[in-house]
């Protein structure tokens, strides 16, 4: 059996969204679906809002994946954002 490679999603990695410190590139391609484009779309939005969106889109979205959605609002929203709350890990549970 080959080894076959991995698919590179180079419009989510190359997108705006991945400005965001910690954000991953599976993240970046739902927001993407969703419309997001830029990090500025998300002020405002409802992170549980938007993950529910993603998953209407894509049901295999792991439910943890949440946090990042989470995170994107916060530093969209902050022009000077705390750093402990810039990890997907600061946002369980929040």
């Amino acid at each position: 059996m080959q080894n076959q490679k991995k698919k590179v999603d180079y419009e989510a990695l190359n997108s705006p969204l991945m400005r965001i410190p910690r954000m991953n590139v599976e993240t970046a391609r739902n927001l993407m679906d969703i419309g997001v484009k830029d990090i500025f779309q998300l002020q405002g939005r409802a992170p549980e809002a938007l993950f529910e969106d993603a998953l209407s889109r894509t049901i295999t979205i792991p439910p943890d994946r949440i946090r990042y959605f989470k995170m994107a609002v916060y530093y969209a929203e902050h022009s000077d954002p705390d750093k402990s709350k810039l990890h997907p890990d600061a946002w369980i549970q929040v």
